[in-house]
C-alpha cells in the first residue's frame, strides 16, 4: 500500500482515482499530477514502481497544498471571518447555512436535530 501525503492509497484502484483519496486533490489535480509524472491514467497503484511513487509524492509536496496544511488554512480562514464579525462569520458562529440557503424549512444538516416547542402549561 503506497503512502502519499500521510494517506494510505488503495492499491487496487487506478492511480487517478486513488490520488483523490488525498484531501485537496480532486479529479482535475489527479489527472494533472499523472501527466506531470508521465503515468498512464489506466495504470493501477499496485503496478507503480517505488521511483514513480516517489515522483508523485515529490510533485504533490512541491506543487499542491494538501491534508493538514489545507485543513489548517481553511479553519484559519473561517476563524478570521468569525473574528471580523462579518455576516459570513456570524453565520459560522451560529452554525447556520453560510451561502444564502433558506432556513425556514430545510437546513437540518447544519442546524441539527429539530427541537420541540414547549407549550404553555395551564
Amino acid at each position: 500500500m503506497a503512502r502519499i501525503a500521510g494517506v494510505n492509497i488503495p492499491t487496487n484502484k487506478r492511480v487517478v482515482i486513488a490520488l483523490q483519496y488525498i484531501h485537496g486533490i480532486g479529479s482535475k489535480n489527479a489527472s494533472d499530477i499523472c501527466q506531470k509524472v508521465n503515468i498512464e491514467a489506466d495504470r493501477r497503484v499496485s503496478q507503480l514502481s517505488d521511483a514513480e511513487v516517489l515522483q508523485i509524492r515529490e510533485t504533490i509536496d512541491r506543487d499542491y497544498m494538501v491534508e493538514g496544511d489545507l485543513r489548517r488554512e481553511v479553519s484559519m480562514n473561517i476563524k478570521r471571518l468569525m473574528d471580523l464579525g462579518c455576516y459570513r462569520g456570524l453565520r459560522h458562529r451560529k452554525q447556520l447555512p453560510v451561502r444564502g440557503q433558506r432556513t425556514h424549512t430545510n437546513a437540518r444538516t447544519r442546524k441539527g436535530k429539530a427541537k420541540a416547542i414547549q407549550g404553555k402549561k395551564k
